[in-house]
């Protein structure tokens, strides 16, 4: 029992930061959305969208997360999970909007052309240029979790969060890692 409550708390944990780094993501994209479009004389004030997004998308990231779909990558130089994940998580993530949108809009009673979202400003480029910019979104949430994988959780958050400089890091100068 006590392990799939510890379990249970590490996935809601998990989810959590998810969920907070999405949201904080979401919300800069729908204020920048603002202010272009109070340049314009047009007023746009929809800010929940953010949030519910955010935990939308949090459980798709982390159920995807558990797969782990790029091993490939385990044991390179952390540049390349980090870039990959990114990548994939960044086309995923705009995917499964594009997904949710569509299924809303056809709940709503709309035709499936009226329910497919222009994401982007529409077409191929829209679609490409929405993953690109959720993949670059993402690379800092990933360079954490690599950086957590391989450091270990509590020495990075030590690092973050307290004197990193007392932990008995490799020295620049001895060869080792910087």
């Amino acid at each position: 029992m006590q392990r799939t409550a510890r379990w249970m708390l590490e996935e809601a944990k998990r989810i959590l930061g998810i969920f907070v780094y999405l949201w904080v993501v979401f919300g800069l994209f729908i204020l920048h959305e603002h202010i272009v479009l109070s340049r314009h004389g047009m007023s746009y004030g929809f800010y929940g969208l953010a949030f519910i997004n955010a935990w939308i998308l949090a459980k798709v990231m982390l159920v995807a997360e558990s797969l782990d779909v790029l091993p490939y990558f385990r044991g390179r130089p952390l540049v390349y999970p980090i870039l990959a994940r990114s990548c994939v998580f960044g086309v995923l993530l705009v995917g499964a909007y594009a997904l949710e949108e569509t299924v809303l809009g056809l709940w709503r009673g709309k035709s499936w052309a009226d329910s497919v979202p222009t994401i982007g400003g529409g077409g191929v480029s829209g679609l490409a240029t929405a993953g690109l910019i959720m993949a670059v979104a993402l690379i800092p949430y990933f360079a954490f979790r690599e950086l957590g994988r391989v450091l270990g959780r509590e020495r990075l958050r030590i690092l973050l969060f307290r004197d990193g400089t007392t932990l008995d890091l490799p020295d620049r100068r001895g060869g080792g890692a910087a």
